[in-house]
């Protein structure tokens, strides 16, 4: 086993299977990422993963920090196609003695063909000191799996090809399928891999052009998003827009497309009342209190008293005195509930591709069944005129659809006001979502 790490200067560019590399792949970001990656392997979620070796892997430079988190996601995303392309280099799964070889042996393929690099390049970055890189993995073995000529068996089943080049899960796949739109499969499945851009929205509502001004003097990047007045994305690969004024004041909220257009679907009006039913940590609560003004209200809940806890402390930080958590919500006092219901989160693999290996069909079906009696509690407790405002960051019929024509079926006093909410991955900057507004006669 070589002992020489990676040299410090940048990695190359991906090919087109992918984005280009984020970050320098040095020593000791290839060894974290590697560790991560084992912590996955063990069941540990990426996040946490990623934060841990984020926190273990010492005095790390900005974009050291940056490759250690993208090679981590990205070896979550093309995890099926590149056991593909291990076992027909001769390993077959499971034939590995210790999860740092499969963890090493991931990264190596990979990191030639996802990102391009060259045979050389990868095994100077593999050749990482133990425990990272057990001796139970030669060079010459990663070496030989990386030069051994290759050809993918094809398969006349188009979908299972999609599923397999793009690392899905077939079932996924399949029911990714059944809502996109027709022969956009690919697309969509190649955008759930990509790495998602950083997303913005400006507060208070209408001041877009000034906070990207004050980021511009700092030398951030930015972009308006068409159709959303608030919202910008950051284009540069720093995230020195965590340190600006604008983001420490209250002015930036990290929101995705989806979540901005759920939003927008409320039509709330100053003076109104708003329910946020699912607050979580409170994003769209601060958005509901920006669209409602002083005049109106926003009332908060969430069933994870820890979530809520984060809600309340942007909250008071803001001074948004209009907003309040009450224990037992006043339902019949809204003129709009926002229900963003917990999901599948399929819409999102870009930023958590390992729930795609997590989720199964049977905890969709559980979601869906979950969705449903929210929607139910709220509707017997709404009053006249009132509006629901469903929404979801999944991109399943089951969870979307379906659900709204289950509720509409025993709910005959509402009817769905205008067409739902579908931001498709592949036609936005952020990930999937749905949405759907459920007025009340």
């Amino acid at each position: 086993m070589g002992d020489a790490g990676p040299d410090d200067a940048d990695a190359a560019d991906a090919d087109a299977t992918s984005s280009a590399l984020k970050g320098r792949a040095t020593r000791k970001a290839v060894a974290a990422a590697v560790s991560a990656h084992v912590a996955v392997l063990e069941g540990k979620p990426l996040r946490a993963a990623i934060a841990e070796a984020l926190a273990k892997g010492g005095n790390l430079g900005g974009q050291e920090r940056r490759f250690i988190a993208f090679a981590c996601r990205e070896l979550s995303r093309h995890s099926r196609w590149v056991d593909l392309l291990v076992r027909l280099s001769g390993h077959a799964p499971g034939s590995f003695k210790l999860p740092q070889d499969t963890a090493v042996m991931r990264y190596a393929m990979w990191r030639h063909e996802v990102t391009g690099a060259d045979v050389e390049r990868v095994m100077t970055e593999v050749g990482l000191p133990g425990p990272v890189r057990p001796r139970s993995m030669p060079d010459a073995v990663v070496r030989k799996a990386l030069e051994t000529p290759r050809e993918v068996p094809h398969s006349a089943d188009e979908l299972d090809r999609e599923a397999t080049r793009h690392s899905f899960p077939r079932w996924l796949a399949v029911e990714i399928e059944r809502a996109a739109p027709r022969g956009e499969l690919a697309q969509v499945l190649a955008a759930l891999n990509r790495e998602p851009p950083l997303m913005l929205r400006a507060r208070p509502p209408g001041t877009r052009d000034e906070v990207a001004a004050l980021l511009a003097a700092r030398g951030i990047g930015t972009q308006p998003v068409e159709g959303l007045a608030d919202a910008l994305v950051i284009t540069d690969d720093s995230r020195a827009v965590f340190d600006s004024g604008p983001m420490k004041t209250g002015r930036l909220l990290v929101m995705d497309e989806g979540s901005q257009r759920l939003a927008e679907l409320t039509r709330l009006q100053p003076g109104q009342t708003a329910v946020d039913y699912c607050a979580g940590a409170g994003g769209k609560t601060l958005v509901l209190a920006d669209l409602v003004g002083e005049r109106g209200r926003v009332l908060a809940w969430d069933n994870s008293p820890k979530r809520l806890a984060e809600a309340r402390r942007r909250v008071s930080e803001l001074k948004l005195r209009h907003v309040s958590f009450p224990t037992n919500v006043p339902l019949g006092d809204a003129d709009v509930v926002l229900i963003d219901a917990p999901c599948s989160g399929s819409g999102t693999l870009a930023r958590e591709p390992d729930q795609k290996w997590k989720l199964s069909l049977e905890k969709v079906q559980g979601f869906a069944k979950t969705q449903l009696q929210l929607l139910d509690v709220v509707a017997r407790a709404i009053k006249p005129q009132a509006a629901i405002v469903y929404g979801t960051c999944s991109v399943l019929v089951q969870e979307d659809e379906d659900v709204v024509a289950a509720f509409l079926a025993s709910h005959p006093d509402f009817h769905q006001d205008g067409p739902a909410l579908r931001v498709w991955p592949h036609h936005s900057s952020g990930g999937g979502f749905f949405g759907a507004r459920l007025t009340r006669a």
